[in-house]
């Protein structure tokens, strides 16, 4: 029986982050047309409806799945058979996994159990998200050569190059809140951001890692293929890795790239934003800096953290949706040049005065 119980909580922990991703990425496509409408003074999507209610568009990504789902499922004759199947799915399966050591809350205690809120518990969280995101490039340069398309190709290349750019300045802007916080592991990253600097200020990254922050945004959103950084498919230069794509294989290359998009916005939330952490709120409930406090049950403590995560994953995602609706793109020769020669130094000198200050901070201790 035990053994069951054991098995339905690890079940429990990976459904809820799976579903709350493919949930999300799902929502996107709706929140990215209502937020370009709101951005560009119109009303944006609000035909499709069931039964005469149309519910503010939300019944539009489910028309899209319809649609991609109808659509005949075109394959090039020159194509390879198996790469071509292969590709989307290869893209999709590794955005979803990057996800599962993304810290959703604290503990969660039941019927005499300690629960992470965690899909998967590792110790080097941080390097196993970044292995299954920069997996995911397989995905996008198997499409562009098996489709047998010279621009196909082409597409794929310039998406593999910019991934890779990316990921580099990631690991790299990512070292310094490592030395901080002294573990690989996300979850003691985010518990140590319930730090208090000075006694009053929460020691996120944010607050102790701000040129990273910047930094991982920036080349967070380049992983991710969209606007400024959609050289792979900038139909004004070259049709993209996906050209030869039809119906539902389409539409999961388009959820490959939200997917990435909200795993991005988790790892920003879990390495800078406080990750599930609420300021002054502990395991017992609020205690504030000037001495007060107010106890809370178990259960309600819990509730906050999840909530203050998704908030946060909320926000992150509105604001690189933000990005995407304002910024022009990049020519391809320029968003190498930001990654390879502006965001990897930058980078590399937050590592050395990272370094520094903690010595510095050592000495003075």
């Amino acid at each position: 029986m035990s053994a069951l119980a054991d098995l339905g909580i690890v079940f429990g922990r990976v459904a809820f982050a799976m579903l709350f991703v493919v949930n999300t990425a799902a929502l996107l496509g709706w929140v990215e047309r209502k937020q370009s409408a709101i951005m560009q003074d119109r009303i944006g999507a609000n035909r499709a409806s069931i039964l005469g209610f149309r519910v503010l568009g939300l019944f539009h990504p489910i028309a899209d799945a319809i649609k991609m789902l109808t659509k005949e499922d075109f394959r090039p004759a020159r194509a390879d058979r198996v790469l071509f199947a292969l590709a989307p799915f290869v893209s999709v399966f590794f955005g979803l996994v990057a996800f599962a050591s993304i810290p959703f809350g604290d503990t969660l205690r039941v019927a005499g159990r300690e629960v992470p809120l965690q899909a998967v518990t590792l110790n080097v969280g941080v390097l196993y998200v970044f292995a299954m995101l920069s997996l995911g490039v397989y995905g996008v340069m198997m499409a562009g050569w098996s489709s047998a398309n010279n621009y196909a190709l082409l597409g794929g290349q310039r998406a593999a190059a910019l991934m890779i750019s990316a990921e580099i300045a990631i690991g790299a802007s990512i070292m310094g809140v490592v030395m901080v916080y002294g573990s690989l592991d996300l979850m003691d990253i985010v518990r140590g951001q319930g730090a208090l600097l000075f006694g009053w200020i929460p020691a996120w990254g944010i607050v102790t890692q701000p040129l990273a922050f910047v930094l991982f945004v920036t080349a967070g959103i380049a992983a991710t293929k969209r606007i400024p950084f959609d050289t792979p498919e900038g139909e004004s230069e070259i049709i993209g890795y996906f050209v030869e794509y039809s119906g539902m294989k389409f539409g999961m290359f388009l959820m490959a790239d939200l997917v990435e998009t909200t795993v991005i916005a988790g790892l920003t939330t879990s390495l800078f934003l406080g990750g599930w952490q609420v300021p002054y709120l502990v395991a017992e409930g609020f205690r504030f800096p000037w001495g007060a406090a107010l106890a809370l049950p178990h259960l309600l403590v819990v509730l906050l953290q999840v909530g203050a995560f998704v908030t946060k994953v909320s926000a992150m995602i509105f604001f690189m949706m933000l990005v995407r609706w304002t910024l022009p793109r990049f020519r391809y020769d320029q968003a190498m040049r930001l990654g390879w020669l502006g965001l990897f130094p930058l980078s590399i000198l937050n590592i050395v005065l990272t370094g520094l200050l903690l010595l510095l901070w050592g000495a003075r201790a």
